[in-house]
């Protein structure tokens, strides 16, 4: 059991929408889903209600937001508080060009007081926790220097109260300049001290690691010096992880099985078509992964890559290509 400990799913673009978080909360209950981030421009000049919208079934989940002006970050988290949401998170990490050239993502970390400034105007617009996720650094600067000066700059105190209190910090470098993002994932050497003298100095603080935890052992490594760990990839790729994750660290009677897991998937897509034309391909294209490394689990992944983007296609493929798949 892991008491006051977080475990989450990072948010991760084109896949923690809202289809993979609700089938995500159907195998793991106890585990921390995140959005992925919604800039405060979609938000505030675009489909609001789309981009918000959510199961309750998911809960908790946080909400990422990318942007970089204090009083379009507070008006979006406001938004995202009367929505439902639990948390609401700045990305100060993603390194890719188009969130650069909006000015936020891990290029802010070059700019810590603006940082401050964004979190304090969120803090002061919402009742729920305010959270920074960051790499530890960009480019040539000092890794220790600029994440320990980051840090203090966005939890200084306001009025008596520390500024920001949680903070997710990826292990790793982000090059905003000659790496894409897909290699600013991987080229980049994990730096899990960086972020353990990190948390000896800031004791007081909420600190979360991010970046290669692919493992039970390595989750249990983690929260004996960390608050919490989030897994990545990991999660999207194999999510039955989450499964072994839950059974580890959050015991709880009556968990889904796999095929009980798909019935209930099957009447989620049902009702996603009825509501909202939600076509099934765009739900079931995160539950191909769900049965990697098991027997049959190369056929399930064929069928939910194939027929069901046949047209007319019912939801109850889902429960065919089960059964075929693991039928003795």
């Amino acid at each position: 059991m892991v008491k006051d400990k977080i475990i989450s799913v990072a948010p991760m673009m084109d896949w923690t929408d809202r289809h993979c978080r609700y089938f995500h909360r159907l195998i793991a209950p106890s585990i921390t889903l995140y959005t992925e981030m919604v800039t405060t421009g979609a938000l505030l000049h675009g489909d609001t209600e789309r981009f918000l919208r959510f199961d309750h079934k998911e809960k908790p989940v946080i909400l990422q937001l990318g942007g970089s002006n204090p009083e379009e970050l507070a008006k979006s988290a406001k938004m995202g508080e009367e929505a439902g949401y639990d948390e609401i998170n700045l990305n100060c990490g993603c390194p890719s060009d188009r969130v650069q050239s909006g000015m936020f993502g891990a290029c802010l970390m070059a700019k810590p007081d603006l940082v401050a400034d964004c979190i304090q105007a969120m803090r002061e617009a919402v009742s729920i926790p305010v959270s920074v996720k960051s790499r530890i650094g960009i480019d040539d600067a000092p890794v220790d220097e600029m994440v320990d000066k980051f840090v203090s700059s966005v939890s200084r105190e306001t009025n008596g109260l520390t500024n920001c209190n949680i903070f997710i910090i990826h292990a790793r470098k982000a090059w905003l300049k000659g790496l894409s993002p897909k290699e600013n994932r991987e080229i980049p050497p994990l730096q899990y001290d960086v972020v353990e003298d990190l948390k000896k100095n800031y004791l007081h603080l909420n600190i979360q690691l991010n970046g290669g935890i692919r493992s039970i052992e390595d989750i249990e490594k983690h929260l004996e010096i960390f608050d919490g760990v989030m897994i990545g990839r990991e999660s999207y790729q194999n999510p039955w992880f989450l499964r072994g994750i839950q059974e580890k660290f959050y015991p709880k009677q009556d968990l889904l099985s796999p095929e009980q897991i798909i019935d209930q998937m099957i009447e989620y897509a049902q009702k996603q078509h009825e509501l909202y034309e939600t076509p099934l391909k765009a739900i079931s294209r995160h539950m191909t992964g769900l049965f990697q490394g098991m027997p049959g689990a190369r056929r399930w992944r064929q069928i939910l890559s194939t027929d069901v983007h046949e047209t007319g296609v019912q939801p109850e493929i889902l429960q065919k290509a089960y059964q075929e798949a693991f039928s003795p």
